[in-house]
């Protein structure tokens, strides 16, 4: 045989080797794509002056990163921890072996296919948590659906709130009470508002939300948090804006 036949021998039968084994993956991970009957949830950390809250669901950690005061996990508007439905457990925990925060335990019912908004709130020892279920509205037009949380600090109480629209020259929510959330309002979209929240019942403006501007047919929680007591400084009265 010529030099050049035996070249072409051997790469019709290397071909035909590689060509006839049967390849075969095996992923280093298992991977769980049945996720239309699973619970979900956003998580917002108003613990004031807290660092490195981690939650945890039957002694696994859920969430990917720690969250500090203000913070919303997971961040996205639409990302959101997928929990298996049932009577669950949250446990919310500082994983700094020297932290002072005490460790929450959240006793709760998940439905499938539901969406949650869980809080933790007041100081470092006194930490509570309180989780709503989120009945968000389908919005075909051009506006944006709105509701308010009332999640402020003060060990002697937190007033009720109103919340005034300077552009409606009205209240949007009145009386909110300490711990609670309203239902969802119609705002109209890609309008600016200033949102004046205050003493319920009065004038008094305890927190300004300036150039408020929901995108059409989204979701928003705004929420007080903070101490009552301060007017300036990370740990103040002040707003968090949740999109969703």
């Amino acid at each position: 045989m010529t030099k050049s036949s035996i070249i072409l021998s051997l790469t019709v039968i290397a071909l035909t080797a590689l060509f006839s084994c049967e390849k075969t993956f095996t992923p280093i991970v298992s991977e769980d794509t049945a996720l239309g009957d699973r619970a979900q949830v956003k998580y917002a950390n108003f613990v004031v002056n807290s660092n490195r809250n981690y939650v945890f669901l039957d002694n696994r950690v859920v969430s990917g990163t720690a969250s500090a005061f203000t913070n919303i996990y997971p961040s996205g508007a639409s990302s959101n921890m997928l929990i298996a439905p049932g009577s669950r457990t949250f446990v919310i925990r500082d994983t700094l072996r020297t932290s002072t925060q005490v460790q929450i335990s959240l006793p709760t019912t998940l439905e499938a296919g539901a969406f949650y908004t869980m809080f933790t709130y007041d100081s470092l020892n006194n930490a509570k948590a309180k989780i709503f279920r989120d009945w968000f509205l389908p919005t075909t037009d051009t506006t944006a659906n709105v509701r308010f949380a009332n999640f402020g600090y003060n060990p002697t109480g937190v007033p009720n709130v109103d919340v005034y629209s300077t552009r409606r020259q009205a209240n949007v929510f009145s009386n909110v009470t300490f711990t609670n959330m309203t239902d969802f309002v119609a705002f109209r979209a890609a309008t600016l508002d200033t949102l004046f929240i205050r003493q319920a019942g009065t004038t008094t403006n305890l927190v300004t939300l300036n150039g408020f501007n929901p995108l059409a047919r989204r979701n928003y929680t705004i929420a007080l948090r903070g101490s009552m007591r301060l007017t300036t400084g990370t740990l103040a009265r002040g707003v968090t804006t949740i999109l969703y």
